[in-house]
């Protein structure tokens, strides 16, 4: 158990910041589920807001930068193949 009030703050807010991350990162690989399944009129619409859901991820460090690329390239060949 921590001794100091720091310690224990840190233990808090550590604890909100990973349940924050969780959602997000569960929240987006949900929406690239749904953009993968979609028919081609539902996935161009739904590209630029899962690709900004990426973005934030990589500018949050949640996913690394080179994940976020390597998922947005990946979807956007998917949706130009549909």
């Amino acid at each position: 158990m921590a001794n100091h009030k720091s310690a224990l703050k840190r233990i808090r807010s550590n604890e909100t910041k990973r349940l924050r991350n969780r959602y997000q990162h569960k929240t987006t690989r949900n929406a690239i589920k749904k953009l993968r399944e979609a028919d081609k009129k539902d996935a161009e619409t739904l590209y630029p807001s899962v690709a900004s859901m990426i973005d934030k991820l990589a500018k949050n460090n949640i996913i690394h930068d080179n994940k976020a690329a390597n998922l947005k390239s990946k979807l956007a060949k998917h949706v130009a193949a549909l």
